[in-house]
């Protein structure tokens, strides 16, 4: 039953206020609250929720046997939409809301965006279809207390607003065009049960009731509440995490409908008890009059601060004027949040635990997408075919097990070093001046500004080399020698070692 807004008109005044205009908004903020229950389960000891065959209960009925079986029903429609129209396979796809409906849009470039259509599931036009709006620019800003801040302007960075709930429902007509497969609402994942040859998973629907499903694979894509990713990593399956909110609203004053502002802040970080956080704002135009805006801020997942959306989104709500001024005719069409989850790996290689016996984590379950601007969706479009196509080939050559589904992964080499840049945007009241991350952001922008225009768009499309990317650092580091002092107090010896772990994998890998 959604919680009444009524509980939190004193606690957070300008989220009540905003969300008791809309329709669906005491529904929306019981399924933040959900989303906030997962910063008491890092404290928690794990459920264990992967059992062996043996326990599974006698009375158990099996209800349906699919090739995969999918937990989550938004980026999972476009993987099954591929594994039923290219290679045939019968799927099942739950879910503990509504499959095909997503708590965020998503913005791409579009030649990035064509992979969907690379797969053949996808017609050039389909793809063109969920584009909402395309930007002729972008930039990115960092504030300065002087005004004069570097604006780095870039083209074919995320200048595509894509509507997620059209590209999802696409999937899903495709996955359903075919007889046999299967997609339910309001289910959720309680438990999955290994044997030899197949996993049979426990599905509960919106009444507690439990149904059994037998499946060759389970394919956990539950976002960052996934309980197995919590399993399968001791508790701790991120090691950062990017907070995140905002709406999609119309009737905002002065917005340049041809321009995508990538990252913005416009102050230095918010000192808040126990700790702060450096917030930077993003701004995108949608569809017809639409605009879209994100709060969010990067953090330790161990940190102090106050990480909860509903506190972000109170935050959010009280200083949006200071951003994008609403104006008369303002109105929310629909709040949009998430936990974006990073994982810095100490090692050469991928070091996160994303697969185990007939089961295979996929999009920001397994975290292996970018922490800075990337994210799962991207991570998800840009990997399709080969996980794909190499999960098709492991069914068809019966290789089910850790050992062979754990090398069918989204881990990309370059992301995974460049995922260590994102510490130093977590801002630490203990060591940072308060103006820390926007000053070292400022010089990497006038460093970027200096060099040839790919620098700009390969850093924020996640495809730098790895001899670019020691141009950058070398460059910043001349211009602004605090860097390096900031490198040992938010890396040290450990992080800093863990960095050139990633580095030295990342120059003997191959980038997909």
């Amino acid at each position: 039953m959604p919680l009444s807004l009524d509980h939190i008109k004193s606690s957070h005044p300008h989220l009540h206020r905003a969300f008791s205009s809309l329709v669906d908004g005491a529904l929306h903020l019981h399924r933040i609250i959900e989303f906030d229950r997962y910063w008491e389960r890092l404290r928690q000891p794990v459920h264990n929720v992967i059992m062996p065959g043996d326990t599974l209960p006698e009375n158990a009925v099996i209800s349906g046997e699919y090739d995969l079986i999918y937990a989550g029903g938004t980026l999972s429609l476009l993987h099954a939409a591929v594994m039923v129209k290219k290679y045939g396979r019968r799927v099942m796809i739950f879910d503990r809301q509504t499959p095909a409906k997503s708590t965020r849009d998503w913005n791409i470039s579009r030649n990035e965006l064509l992979n969907l259509s690379s797969t053949g599931i996808f017609t050039e036009s389909e793809v063109d279809s969920v584009i909402v709006r395309r930007y002729k620019t972008g930039w990115v800003e960092f504030y300065q207390p002087d005004g004069r801040q570097k604006r780095l302007v870039m083209e074919n960075v995320l200048d595509c607003a894509v509507a997620a709930d059209k590209l999802l429902g696409l999937a899903k007509e495709k996955v359903l065009a075919i007889a046999g497969n299967t997609i339910l609402a309001e289910n959720s994942f309680n438990s999955c049960y290994q044997f030899d040859d197949h996993i049979v998973v426990r599905v509960d629907d919106h009444d507690g009731k439990p149904f059994y499903y037998k499946s060759k694979v389970l394919v956990d894509v539950m976002g960052i509440l996934s309980p197995i990713a919590m399993e399968l990593n001791a508790g701790s399956p991120q090691t950062h995490v990017c907070p995140t909110v905002g709406t999609i609203a119309s009737g905002f004053e002065n917005v340049d409908f041809d321009t995508g502002e990538i990252l913005a802040s416009i102050g230095p970080a918010e000192i808040i008890p126990g700790g702060g956080r450096q917030l930077i704002w993003e701004g995108f135009p949608a569809e017809g009059k639409e605009y879209i805006t994100y709060l969010f801020f990067y953090d330790e997942a161990e940190s102090p601060n106050d990480k909860s959306l509903l506190g972000l989104f109170e935050t959010y709500f009280r200083t949006l004027p200071a951003y994008k001024k609403p104006g008369a005719d303002f109105l929310i069409h629909r709040p949009v949040y998430g936990i974006i989850p990073a994982y810095c790996h100490d090692g050469f290689n991928r070091t996160r635990e994303i697969a185990d016996e007939h089961i295979i984590l996929f999009g920001d379950a397994a975290s292996l997408g970018s922490p800075l601007t990337f994210c799962g969706f991207g991570s998800m479009v840009r990997n399709l075919d080969h996980l794909t196509a190499d999960l098709d080939r492991a069914l068809s050559e019966n290789n089910l097990s850790k050992k062979h589904l754990e090398k069918i992964s989204a881990y990309e080499p370059n992301v995974a070093s460049m995922a260590n840049l994102m510490k130093y945007m977590c801002y630490n009241a203990t060591t940072d001046e308060p103006n820390f991350v926007n000053d070292l952001m400022n010089e990497v922008m006038i460093v970027l500004d200096d060099l040839p225009q790919r620098y700009r768009q390969a850093m924020f499309r996640d495809e730098m080399k790895i001899e670019e990317l020691l141009l950058v650092m070398f460059r910043v580091a001349w211009r602004y020698p605090r860097v390096l002092r900031a490198t040992w107090e938010k890396l040290g010896v450990p992080g800093s070692l863990s960095f050139l772990k990633n580095l030295a994998g990342w120059a003997v890998s191959p980038v997909r």
